[in-house]
């Protein structure tokens, strides 16, 4: 009977080891794998925050990133924390026309405010 407790302890102490074993084991493949696949021309960003373009990938271990225009660096391949997406940016003449569709700005008048004096003038008569 005694038995039993300390079974059941190090039963659940070694499945909780296998879960966080296998999570670990996920992450770094993943890692590999993002490590893997960078190639010239991809927008990253490096475990100490720095954002830059992958412009050389010819050794297995480090790779170049220029983080400034002419400015190259070379980079072990496991500082980079992931890719980073292109950003879009919004046509000028989309956010030109959205603002004409404003009657407050084509007429040039502030919105109107809204006078809260007379339900305060109520509240005091009372």
């Amino acid at each position: 009977m005694d038995l039993l407790p300390l079974l059941l302890m190090f039963g659940l102490l070694g499945l909780m080891m296998f879960f966080m074993n296998r999570r670990q084991r996920r992450t770094q493949e993943q890692q590999a794998q993002l490590q893997n696949s960078l190639s010239i021309g991809d927008r990253v960003m490096t475990t100490s925050g720095l954002y830059g373009t992958v412009c050389d990938t010819s050794s297995d271990t480090t790779i170049g990133i220029e983080i400034a225009p002419g400015l190259e660096t070379e980079w072990l391949r496991a500082a980079v924390r992931e890719k980073i997406n292109p950003e879009v940016e919004e046509d000028d003449e989309e956010l030109v026309d959205e603002v004409e569709d404003e009657e407050e700005l084509v007429n040039n008048e502030p919105p109107p405010v809204k006078d809260d004096t007379a339900d305060t003038e109520d509240v005091k008569q009372k």
